[in-house]
């Protein structure tokens, strides 16, 4: 399969490679940027969180891809879509997006989450795209509203590989139809 690559002002998004590893290890071990994700993550669990990404992009065309600055190829994070696995958004087309905390503040997220909803609304039949994050993530549901994303409410859920006491644990639902996606 052919390397991914989807250039915006800025940015791209393209597809895993090997040594994205250790910047991405060290953007998925940072506190702060895991501090409304979930725990820090051990290089060999940011390893297979990578293969998990290329298995889902081989067999679907599409993963959360590498997000890197365009003028350095620096790794700032990842961003794109995934078949959901659980709640409201199980099987749609769910867009996610972490980035570095040197990098935030920049509109990052926002430009690249917007090329990967038009590629996405572009090359696939989904009426919708998604997002989901635990109630307090505050800057990632405001990422979702700057997208035209709306908070659908009535899908609030507890994730289900999270323990009760976890306070990531209630997450909230937001959604762009493909016909208000024009207008982004």
């Amino acid at each position: 399969m052919a390397e991914f690559r989807l250039e915006t002002e800025r940015l791209v998004l393209r597809s895993w490679r090997d040594e994205d590893l250790d910047p991405f290890h060290a953007i998925n071990s940072d506190p702060d940027v895991m501090a409304t994700l979930g725990p820090v993550m051990t290089r060999d669990e940011v390893a297979a969180l990578i293969e998990r990404m290329r298995g889902i992009e081989a067999e679907h065309g599409h993963c959360f891809w590498a997000l890197v600055q365009r003028d350095s190829d620096q790794l700032l994070g990842w961003c794109g879509a995934i078949r959901g696995t659980v709640g409201p958004v199980l099987g749609k087309g769910e867009f996610g997006w972490r980035l570095a905390r040197s990098a935030w503040g920049r509109g990052y997220v926002t430009e690249a989450a917007r090329a990967a909803i038009n590629w996405f609304f572009a090359n696939r039949a989904d009426d919708s795209a998604w997002a989901i994050t635990n109630v307090g993530n505050w800057r990632s549901r405001a990422v979702m509203e700057r997208l035209g994303m709306q908070y659908r409410p009535d899908l609030d859920f507890d994730h289900p590989r999270l323990a009760t006491d976890d306070p990531l644990l209630r997450h909230v639902t937001y959604e762009l139809v493909r016909s208000d996606s024009s207008s982004q």
